[in-house]
Protein backbone atom coordinates (compact mmCIF):
# COMPACT_ATOMS: atom_id res chain seq x y z
CA UNK A 1 0.00 0.00 0.00
CA UNK A 2 1.27 3.50 -1.17
CA UNK A 3 1.26 5.96 1.69
CA UNK A 4 1.25 9.73 1.22
CA UNK A 5 1.13 12.84 3.71
CA UNK A 6 -1.70 14.42 1.67
CA UNK A 7 -3.47 13.00 -1.36
CA UNK A 8 -5.65 15.58 -3.76
CA UNK A 9 -8.19 14.18 -5.34
CA UNK A 10 -9.16 16.08 -8.48
CA UNK A 11 -6.42 17.11 -10.93
CA UNK A 12 -7.95 20.78 -11.76
CA UNK A 13 -7.39 23.98 -10.83
CA UNK A 14 -7.14 23.51 -7.12
CA UNK A 15 -6.18 20.32 -7.28
CA UNK A 16 -2.86 21.34 -9.34
CA UNK A 17 -2.64 24.10 -6.98
CA UNK A 18 -3.26 22.66 -3.70
CA UNK A 19 -0.73 19.55 -4.03
CA UNK A 20 1.74 22.23 -5.62
CA UNK A 21 1.94 24.28 -2.26
CA UNK A 22 1.40 20.90 -0.06
CA UNK A 23 4.56 19.69 -2.02
CA UNK A 24 6.36 22.93 -1.58
CA UNK A 25 5.75 22.78 2.83
CA UNK A 26 7.37 19.25 2.59
CA UNK A 27 4.21 17.17 2.21
CA UNK A 28 4.44 13.99 0.30
CA UNK A 29 1.61 14.50 -1.87
CA UNK A 30 -0.25 12.79 -4.64
CA UNK A 31 -3.02 14.09 -7.02
CA UNK A 32 -5.56 11.81 -8.60
CA UNK A 33 -7.84 12.86 -11.50
CA UNK A 34 -9.83 9.87 -13.88
CA UNK A 35 -8.94 12.02 -16.79
CA UNK A 36 -6.14 11.84 -19.38
CA UNK A 37 -5.66 15.44 -19.28
CA UNK A 38 -5.14 17.81 -16.20
CA UNK A 39 -7.03 21.40 -15.63
CA UNK A 40 -9.32 20.59 -18.61
CA UNK A 41 -11.52 23.65 -17.26
CA UNK A 42 -8.39 26.02 -17.21
CA UNK A 43 -7.52 24.84 -20.88
CA UNK A 44 -10.84 26.22 -21.96
CA UNK A 45 -11.62 29.11 -19.91
CA UNK A 46 -11.42 32.44 -21.87
CA UNK A 47 -11.79 30.70 -24.90
CA UNK A 48 -8.35 29.26 -24.36
CA UNK A 49 -7.11 32.70 -23.01
CA UNK A 50 -7.49 31.76 -19.87
CA UNK A 51 -9.28 34.46 -17.98
CA UNK A 52 -7.09 33.32 -14.19
CA UNK A 53 -8.54 35.66 -11.70
CA UNK A 54 -10.44 38.99 -11.26
CA UNK A 55 -8.97 42.19 -9.90
CA UNK A 56 -12.30 42.98 -8.19
CA UNK A 57 -12.38 39.78 -6.36
CA UNK A 58 -14.62 40.84 -3.07
CA UNK A 59 -16.98 37.83 -1.16
CA UNK A 60 -20.27 40.43 -2.40
CA UNK A 61 -19.19 38.53 -5.96
CA UNK A 62 -19.46 34.98 -4.78
CA UNK A 63 -23.33 33.03 -4.12
CA UNK A 64 -23.20 30.90 -1.25
CA UNK A 65 -25.61 29.96 1.48
CA UNK A 66 -23.64 31.55 3.99
CA UNK A 67 -22.06 34.87 1.76
CA UNK A 68 -19.38 35.39 4.83
CA UNK A 69 -17.70 31.85 4.09
CA UNK A 70 -15.49 32.88 1.63
CA UNK A 71 -14.38 35.90 3.24
CA UNK A 72 -11.29 34.72 5.39
CA UNK A 73 -10.02 32.20 2.30
CA UNK A 74 -10.42 35.02 -0.87
CA UNK A 75 -8.44 37.83 2.45
CA UNK A 76 -5.06 35.47 2.64
CA UNK A 77 -4.94 34.56 -0.88
CA UNK A 78 -5.38 37.67 -3.18
CA UNK A 79 -5.60 37.80 -6.93
CA UNK A 80 -2.01 39.78 -6.80
CA UNK A 81 -0.54 36.84 -5.06
CA UNK A 82 -1.73 34.18 -7.97
CA UNK A 83 0.28 37.17 -10.13
CA UNK A 84 3.04 36.97 -8.24
CA UNK A 85 3.61 33.10 -9.07
CA UNK A 86 2.48 33.90 -12.77
CA UNK A 87 5.79 36.38 -12.51
CA UNK A 88 7.99 33.77 -10.41
CA UNK A 89 7.36 31.38 -14.15
CA UNK A 90 7.76 34.33 -16.40
CA UNK A 91 4.35 34.48 -17.38
CA UNK A 92 2.54 37.73 -18.22
CA UNK A 93 -1.14 39.02 -18.53
CA UNK A 94 -3.30 41.95 -19.45
CA UNK A 95 -6.63 43.22 -18.20
CA UNK A 96 -9.29 42.92 -20.66
CA UNK A 97 -12.26 44.07 -18.92
CA UNK A 98 -14.13 44.63 -15.55
CA UNK A 99 -10.70 43.18 -13.64
CA UNK A 100 -11.25 40.55 -15.43
CA UNK A 101 -7.11 38.86 -15.81
CA UNK A 102 -5.82 36.69 -18.90
CA UNK A 103 -2.33 35.00 -19.40
CA UNK A 104 -0.59 36.47 -22.53
CA UNK A 105 0.91 33.02 -22.90
CA UNK A 106 -2.80 31.29 -22.97
CA UNK A 107 -4.19 28.84 -20.62
CA UNK A 108 -1.81 25.62 -21.59
CA UNK A 109 0.83 27.82 -19.85
CA UNK A 110 -0.96 27.95 -16.71
CA UNK A 111 -1.37 24.10 -16.51
CA UNK A 112 1.68 23.78 -17.14
CA UNK A 113 3.05 25.95 -14.26
CA UNK A 114 0.81 24.18 -12.00
CA UNK A 115 2.01 21.07 -12.99
CA UNK A 116 5.75 22.14 -12.19
CA UNK A 117 4.88 23.77 -8.99
CA UNK A 118 3.79 20.30 -8.18
CA UNK A 119 5.80 17.89 -9.66
CA UNK A 120 9.17 20.03 -8.69
CA UNK A 121 8.37 20.33 -5.40
CA UNK A 122 8.45 16.06 -5.32
CA UNK A 123 4.75 15.61 -5.94
CA UNK A 124 3.04 14.14 -8.03
CA UNK A 125 -0.09 13.47 -10.74
CA UNK A 126 -1.57 10.54 -11.70
CA UNK A 127 -3.96 10.31 -14.54
CA UNK A 128 -6.32 8.08 -15.81
CA UNK A 129 -6.89 7.08 -12.23
CA UNK A 130 -10.28 6.14 -10.78
CA UNK A 131 -11.02 6.48 -7.44
CA UNK A 132 -13.26 3.38 -5.93
CA UNK A 133 -13.49 4.47 -2.43
CA UNK A 134 -12.42 6.18 0.78
CA UNK A 135 -12.47 4.72 4.11
CA UNK A 136 -11.55 6.01 7.75
CA UNK A 137 -9.35 3.74 9.56
CA UNK A 138 -7.98 4.02 13.01
CA UNK A 139 -4.88 6.12 12.11
CA UNK A 140 -5.59 7.33 8.29
CA UNK A 141 -7.63 7.61 5.26
CA UNK A 142 -7.28 4.33 2.68
CA UNK A 143 -8.59 5.00 -0.46
CA UNK A 144 -8.86 2.39 -2.87
CA UNK A 145 -7.93 3.48 -6.57
CA UNK A 146 -7.79 1.39 -9.52
CA UNK A 147 -3.42 1.47 -9.47
CA UNK A 148 -3.94 0.15 -5.86
CA UNK A 149 -4.73 1.37 -2.25
CA UNK A 150 -3.14 4.85 -1.22
CA UNK A 151 -3.20 5.48 2.67
CA UNK A 152 -2.94 9.35 3.38
CA UNK A 153 -3.15 11.34 6.39
CA UNK A 154 -5.01 13.97 4.63
CA UNK A 155 -7.93 13.82 1.54
CA UNK A 156 -8.40 17.13 -0.23
CA UNK A 157 -11.31 16.80 -2.32
CA UNK A 158 -10.76 19.07 -5.34
CA UNK A 159 -13.10 16.99 -8.08
CA UNK A 160 -15.34 19.72 -9.08
CA UNK A 161 -19.40 20.08 -9.89
CA UNK A 162 -21.42 18.93 -12.09
CA UNK A 163 -21.00 21.58 -15.01
CA UNK A 164 -19.68 20.44 -18.47
CA UNK A 165 -19.74 16.78 -18.47
CA UNK A 166 -18.22 16.16 -21.10
CA UNK A 167 -14.81 17.09 -19.68
CA UNK A 168 -15.30 14.42 -17.00
CA UNK A 169 -17.79 16.22 -14.28
CA UNK A 170 -19.14 14.19 -11.89
CA UNK A 171 -21.15 14.61 -8.80
CA UNK A 172 -17.77 12.59 -6.87
CA UNK A 173 -17.42 15.22 -4.25
CA UNK A 174 -21.26 15.11 -2.90
CA UNK A 175 -21.26 11.57 -2.51
CA UNK A 176 -17.98 11.99 -0.66
CA UNK A 177 -19.15 14.84 1.54
CA UNK A 178 -22.72 12.73 2.52
CA UNK A 179 -20.44 9.65 3.16
CA UNK A 180 -18.91 11.70 6.05
CA UNK A 181 -22.04 13.41 7.31
CA UNK A 182 -21.97 16.62 5.16
CA UNK A 183 -25.07 18.01 3.84
CA UNK A 184 -24.81 19.10 0.07
CA UNK A 185 -26.92 22.57 -1.12
CA UNK A 186 -28.95 20.83 -4.48
CA UNK A 187 -26.26 21.70 -7.11
CA UNK A 188 -27.76 23.36 -9.95
CA UNK A 189 -26.18 24.84 -13.24
CA UNK A 190 -24.86 28.64 -13.17
CA UNK A 191 -23.58 31.29 -15.58
CA UNK A 192 -25.61 29.31 -18.03
CA UNK A 193 -27.35 30.63 -21.53
CA UNK A 194 -31.44 30.76 -20.67
CA UNK A 195 -33.50 28.70 -23.00
CA UNK A 196 -37.34 29.80 -24.00
CA UNK A 197 -40.24 27.86 -25.46
CA UNK A 198 -42.60 30.24 -26.20
CA UNK A 199 -42.93 32.81 -29.03
CA UNK A 200 -39.61 34.19 -28.01
CA UNK A 201 -38.05 30.94 -29.07
CA UNK A 202 -38.81 31.91 -32.75
CA UNK A 203 -38.03 35.78 -32.48
CA UNK A 204 -34.30 35.10 -30.99
CA UNK A 205 -33.63 32.68 -33.59
CA UNK A 206 -34.63 34.92 -36.60
CA UNK A 207 -32.22 37.71 -34.25
CA UNK A 208 -29.27 35.02 -33.71
CA UNK A 209 -25.92 36.74 -33.19
CA UNK A 210 -27.42 39.92 -32.23
CA UNK A 211 -26.01 41.59 -29.02
CA UNK A 212 -27.13 44.44 -26.72
CA UNK A 213 -25.38 45.94 -24.44
CA UNK A 214 -27.32 45.73 -21.27
CA UNK A 215 -28.51 46.49 -17.44
CA UNK A 216 -29.67 43.09 -16.61
CA UNK A 217 -31.41 41.88 -13.36
CA UNK A 218 -32.84 38.76 -11.40
CA UNK A 219 -35.42 39.28 -8.21
CA UNK A 220 -33.17 38.16 -6.21
CA UNK A 221 -29.98 39.09 -7.35
CA UNK A 222 -27.86 42.14 -8.31
CA UNK A 223 -27.81 44.32 -11.73
CA UNK A 224 -25.31 43.07 -14.25
CA UNK A 225 -24.03 46.45 -17.18
CA UNK A 226 -22.64 43.88 -20.15
CA UNK A 227 -23.86 42.99 -23.19
CA UNK A 228 -26.76 40.25 -24.06
CA UNK A 229 -26.76 37.99 -27.35
CA UNK A 230 -29.75 36.46 -28.97
CA UNK A 231 -29.37 32.96 -29.98
CA UNK A 232 -30.92 30.18 -32.08
CA UNK A 233 -31.80 28.92 -28.32
CA UNK A 234 -32.66 31.95 -26.96
CA UNK A 235 -30.43 34.25 -24.51
CA UNK A 236 -26.39 34.42 -23.97
CA UNK A 237 -23.84 36.79 -22.99
CA UNK A 238 -22.12 38.19 -19.88
CA UNK A 239 -25.60 39.63 -18.57
CA UNK A 240 -27.46 36.58 -19.25
CA UNK A 241 -24.43 34.14 -17.45
CA UNK A 242 -24.61 36.35 -14.42
CA UNK A 243 -27.85 36.61 -13.84
CA UNK A 244 -28.49 32.75 -14.50
CA UNK A 245 -26.66 32.25 -11.63
CA UNK A 246 -29.15 34.34 -9.25
CA UNK A 247 -32.46 32.79 -11.29
CA UNK A 248 -34.96 30.76 -9.20
CA UNK A 249 -36.46 29.16 -11.53
CA UNK A 250 -39.81 30.54 -12.50
CA UNK A 251 -39.32 34.11 -12.20
CA UNK A 252 -39.09 37.03 -15.15
CA UNK A 253 -35.76 38.71 -16.22
CA UNK A 254 -35.52 42.22 -16.50
CA UNK A 255 -33.38 44.04 -19.18
CA UNK A 256 -32.89 47.71 -19.15
CA UNK A 257 -31.97 48.21 -22.93
CA UNK A 258 -30.88 51.94 -22.64
CA UNK A 259 -28.59 51.97 -19.21
CA UNK A 260 -27.85 54.88 -17.48
CA UNK A 261 -30.16 56.79 -20.17
CA UNK A 262 -33.76 58.01 -19.54
CA UNK A 263 -35.71 56.48 -22.61
CA UNK A 264 -38.64 58.56 -22.11
CA UNK A 265 -36.87 61.74 -22.00
CA UNK A 266 -34.68 60.43 -25.66
CA UNK A 267 -38.23 59.63 -27.16
CA UNK A 268 -39.68 62.81 -26.14
CA UNK A 269 -36.95 65.03 -27.51
CA UNK A 270 -36.77 62.50 -31.24
CA UNK A 271 -40.62 63.13 -31.39
CA UNK A 272 -40.35 66.93 -30.84
CA UNK A 273 -36.69 67.14 -33.44
CA UNK A 274 -37.55 64.45 -35.90
CA UNK A 275 -41.51 63.77 -35.89
CA UNK A 276 -41.76 61.95 -39.49
CA UNK A 277 -39.06 59.77 -38.38
CA UNK A 278 -40.14 56.19 -38.51
CA UNK A 279 -39.84 54.30 -34.98
CA UNK A 280 -37.29 51.86 -36.25
CA UNK A 281 -35.15 54.47 -37.33
CA UNK A 282 -35.10 56.27 -34.00
CA UNK A 283 -34.50 52.88 -31.73
CA UNK A 284 -31.65 51.89 -34.27
CA UNK A 285 -29.82 55.35 -32.55
CA UNK A 286 -29.48 53.18 -29.57
CA UNK A 287 -29.86 49.54 -30.49
CA UNK A 288 -28.35 47.14 -33.32
CA UNK A 289 -30.48 47.10 -36.41
CA UNK A 290 -32.58 44.03 -36.53
CA UNK A 291 -33.49 44.95 -33.25
CA UNK A 292 -34.88 48.26 -32.98
CA UNK A 293 -37.13 46.86 -36.16
CA UNK A 294 -38.53 44.07 -34.03
CA UNK A 295 -38.49 45.70 -30.83
CA UNK A 296 -41.66 48.00 -31.71
CA UNK A 297 -43.82 44.60 -31.90
CA UNK A 298 -43.21 44.42 -27.87
CA UNK A 299 -45.31 47.37 -27.75
CA UNK A 300 -47.96 46.70 -30.34
CA UNK A 301 -46.43 49.36 -32.40
CA UNK A 302 -45.01 48.67 -36.39
CA UNK A 303 -41.52 49.91 -36.91
CA UNK A 304 -42.64 52.07 -40.04
CA UNK A 305 -44.53 54.28 -37.26
CA UNK A 306 -43.97 57.88 -37.33
CA UNK A 307 -42.98 59.36 -34.13
CA UNK A 308 -45.26 62.47 -34.88
CA UNK A 309 -48.37 59.61 -34.14
CA UNK A 310 -47.47 58.49 -31.35
CA UNK A 311 -49.38 59.16 -28.12
CA UNK A 312 -47.92 60.31 -25.13
CA UNK A 313 -49.60 57.07 -23.38
CA UNK A 314 -47.75 54.84 -26.29
CA UNK A 315 -44.36 56.87 -25.48
CA UNK A 316 -44.75 56.30 -21.73
CA UNK A 317 -45.59 52.28 -22.22
CA UNK A 318 -42.20 52.13 -24.87
CA UNK A 319 -39.97 53.78 -22.42
CA UNK A 320 -41.02 51.81 -19.55
CA UNK A 321 -40.36 48.47 -22.19
CA UNK A 322 -37.03 49.84 -22.68
CA UNK A 323 -35.90 50.25 -19.12
CA UNK A 324 -37.42 47.18 -17.79
CA UNK A 325 -38.41 44.38 -20.75
CA UNK A 326 -39.19 41.33 -18.85
CA UNK A 327 -38.52 38.12 -20.21
CA UNK A 328 -39.36 34.39 -18.65
CA UNK A 329 -37.34 31.79 -19.59
CA UNK A 330 -38.48 28.44 -19.90
CA UNK A 331 -35.18 27.04 -18.24
CA UNK A 332 -31.37 26.89 -19.35
CA UNK A 333 -29.58 24.67 -21.27
CA UNK A 334 -28.02 23.12 -18.43
CA UNK A 335 -25.32 21.26 -17.28
CA UNK A 336 -23.55 20.50 -20.70
CA UNK A 337 -23.03 24.56 -21.20
CA UNK A 338 -23.38 26.13 -17.51
CA UNK A 339 -19.41 27.53 -16.75
CA UNK A 340 -19.95 26.14 -12.60
CA UNK A 341 -21.92 24.52 -10.48
CA UNK A 342 -24.05 26.70 -7.74
CA UNK A 343 -24.70 24.48 -4.61
CA UNK A 344 -22.64 22.15 -3.24
CA UNK A 345 -20.96 20.80 0.14
CA UNK A 346 -23.04 23.03 2.74
CA UNK A 347 -20.14 25.50 4.29
CA UNK A 348 -21.67 25.11 7.96
CA UNK A 349 -20.01 21.82 8.27
CA UNK A 350 -16.15 23.24 6.87
CA UNK A 351 -13.53 25.81 8.41
CA UNK A 352 -14.04 28.62 6.64
CA UNK A 353 -10.10 29.25 7.53
CA UNK A 354 -8.88 26.08 6.33
CA UNK A 355 -11.58 24.41 4.74
CA UNK A 356 -11.14 21.00 6.71
CA UNK A 357 -14.03 19.19 7.60
CA UNK A 358 -15.34 20.10 10.86
CA UNK A 359 -17.32 16.14 10.86
CA UNK A 360 -13.84 14.38 9.76
CA UNK A 361 -10.50 15.41 10.80
CA UNK A 362 -8.50 15.40 7.61
CA UNK A 363 -11.21 15.52 5.17
CA UNK A 364 -10.64 18.86 3.07
CA UNK A 365 -12.98 20.10 0.43
CA UNK A 366 -11.83 23.10 -2.18
CA UNK A 367 -12.91 25.00 -5.14
CA UNK A 368 -15.95 23.95 -7.10
CA UNK A 369 -17.44 21.51 -4.87
CA UNK A 370 -18.05 23.64 -2.39
CA UNK A 371 -21.07 25.93 -1.80
CA UNK A 372 -19.23 28.96 -3.12
CA UNK A 373 -19.99 30.27 -6.55
CA UNK A 374 -18.38 33.69 -8.14
CA UNK A 375 -19.18 35.72 -10.55
CA UNK A 376 -18.62 35.55 -14.12
CA UNK A 377 -14.78 36.36 -14.98
CA UNK A 378 -12.27 34.82 -13.45
CA UNK A 379 -14.16 35.10 -9.43
CA UNK A 380 -14.30 30.82 -10.06
CA UNK A 381 -10.27 30.64 -10.80
CA UNK A 382 -9.82 33.46 -7.92
CA UNK A 383 -11.85 31.23 -5.47
CA UNK A 384 -9.90 27.73 -6.82
CA UNK A 385 -6.54 29.32 -5.83
CA UNK A 386 -7.73 31.13 -2.56
CA UNK A 387 -9.42 27.60 -1.15
CA UNK A 388 -6.53 25.38 -2.26
CA UNK A 389 -4.20 27.80 -0.56
CA UNK A 390 -6.05 27.87 2.47
CA UNK A 391 -6.34 23.69 2.64
CA UNK A 392 -2.82 23.77 1.67
CA UNK A 393 -1.89 25.15 5.31
CA UNK A 394 -3.42 22.44 7.23
CA UNK A 395 -3.76 19.38 5.49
Amino acid sequence: MQHVDALVLGGGAAGLFCGGRLAKRGRSVSVLDHSKKPGEKIRISGGGRCNFTNLETDAKCFLSENPHFAKSALARYTPWDFCSLMAEHGLTWHEKTLGQLFCDQKSGAVIEMLIRELEGSGGELRLETEIYEVKRDADAFVVQTSVGPINAESVVVATGGLSIPKIGATGFAYELAKQFGHSVIDPRPALVPMTFTDGYKETFSELSGVAIPVEARAEAGPSFVENMLLTHRGLSGPSVLQVSSYWNGSEALSFDLVPGQSALDWLQGAKQTAPKQPLSQTLAEKLPARFANYFPSEANLAPSTRLASLSNQQIDHLAQLLKAWRLKPAGTEGWRTAEVTAGGVATDALSSRTMESKLQPGLFFIGECVDVTGWLGGYNFQWAWASAAAAAEAA
